[in-house]
């Protein structure tokens, strides 16, 4: 057991969790950071998020990642040494960081990793990889080591991470560029083709999470503010769930035909013990109501939701750092374990 301060850390393009040892708390904030004339930090994590489709021209509003890879490792390194504050008073002067990157990362992008971790005061710090669907297992209770063939599909904010474990690994892994960032810029396409009205990624995002249920049990609406496109005033309109519903089929069946092309690629005695099993569903994006029922449908497979969402991963990094015999699946670039 390592005796200095360690995190766990899970960086979306999103949110960024992290997991703090010695506190045994979780951090999670936007994965943002709000820079004024290129120069001055104004804000990082969900204050920066405050700031975004509000800012001035000379204010930029970011996330330093991009469909799950690190874009900016300066702006990076910023959010998480600020954050990493926040997950108690002290940080240490050694901490061992464990990341958790999918498994079709580079070598070259791993390494990022480590650029962004041993700088400044961090620079004395150990770096160790976790594959992101290796730590989802552990904390869906997936045994590794025994599964003939377990699959997982973790829908985030910018992709969706398809994998299948057998013999105590990932034998196949795909990222497929589409997630819960595509259904807010559909809800907000759909909106302004049916109202022509234009809302705001963010309130497109809040409608997401507040009117819809994909089985379409309830049928709610919501008064909302925004431009109507002829005018280009401020009006107010009322956006119902069936409209929010309609506006996600699209991406909700790409991701179904993602997941049932993926099956077909796996060997034949896995395919039939993942459709005995039934498909593991994370990631922020399942808060949905019913996205589980409607995929499960659409792929003719059962689907086990988890229910740690967004933190499934950052829970699998958990139970590797406290538990001594799960340290193996952590690796380093140069070597793996």
């Amino acid at each position: 057991m390592f005796t200095n301060h360690v995190y766990g850390i899970d960086l979306g393009s999103n949110m960024i969790k992290i997991y703090s040892q010695k506190n045994d708390v979780i951090v999670k904030e936007r994965n943002m950071i709000a820079i004024r004339n290129k120069e001055d930090i104004l804000a990082v994590g969900d204050e920066a998020y405050e700031m975004f489709e509000k800012n001035p021209d000379n204010v930029e509003v970011t996330s330093p990642m991009s469909n799950g890879m690190i874009a900016n490792i300066s702006y990076l390194e910023i959010v998480l040494h600020m954050l990493l504050e926040k997950t108690g008073r002290r940080i240490g002067r050694r901490p061992v960081f464990y990341f958790a990157v999918p498994v079709d990362t580079t070598e070259i992008e791993k390494r990022a990793y480590y650029s962004v971790a041993q700088s400044g005061r961090f620079r004395k710090s150990r770096v160790l990889l976790v594959e992101k669907p290796i730590a989802d297992a552990l904390a869906l209770g997936i045994p590794i080591i025994k599964t003939k063939g377990s699959m997982i599909v973790n829908i985030g904010a910018a992709t969706t991470e398809i994998s299948v474990i057998a013999d105590s690994r990932v034998i196949i892994s795909k990222i497929v560029p589409m997630g819960g960032d595509h259904f807010n810029q559909a809800i907000l396409n759909n909106i302004r083709r049916r109202n022509n009205f234009f809302v705001s990624l963010r309130t497109a995002g809040r409608l997401k999470m507040s009117l819809a249920d994909l089985k379409q049990k309830q049928k709610l609406a919501r008064k909302i503010v925004g431009v109507d496109c002829v005018s280009g005033l401020p009006r107010e309109r009322v956006v119902t769930s069936g409209t929010i519903n309609e506006s996600m089929n699209d991406a909700i069946s790409e991701i179904a035909s993602q997941i049932r092309t993926f099956l077909e690629r796996t060997p034949p005695q896995i395919h039939r013990v993942i459709l005995a099993e039934g498909i593991y569903l994370t990631g922020g994006s399942t808060k949905i109501p019913n996205i589980d029922r409607i995929l499960s449908e659409q792929i003719g497979c059962p689907i086990i939701l988890s229910q740690y969402y967004d933190l499934c991963t950052v829970y699998g990094l958990k139970e590797i750092i406290t538990h001594d015999a799960l340290h193996h699946w952590a690796f380093t670039p140069k070597k793996r374990k």
